[in-house]
């Protein structure tokens, strides 16, 4: 199934401020089950790495703006 990430972003834009921790929540829960039942899953790994390296940065520029 190939992915339209234009739909994607319209979606992620209209998102409800309140819906935005479940759909992250969502995402975590479903690759933390992956890593569960497959420790050598790349895709899950690549995005718990990602969601590190993302929230790494989102806090760095936090702390820059105080």
């Amino acid at each position: 199934m190939k992915v339209n990430t234009n739909d994607l972003w319209e979606m992620v834009g209209e998102l409800e401020e309140e819906d935005i921790p479940h759909v992250l929540t969502g995402l975590f829960t479903f690759y933390e089950k992956r890593l569960e039942q497959d420790q050598e899953d790349q895709a899950a790994a690549l995005f718990f790495q990602t969601l590190s390296q993302t929230l790494t940065q989102v806090n760095g520029c936090n702390l820059n703006r105080r």
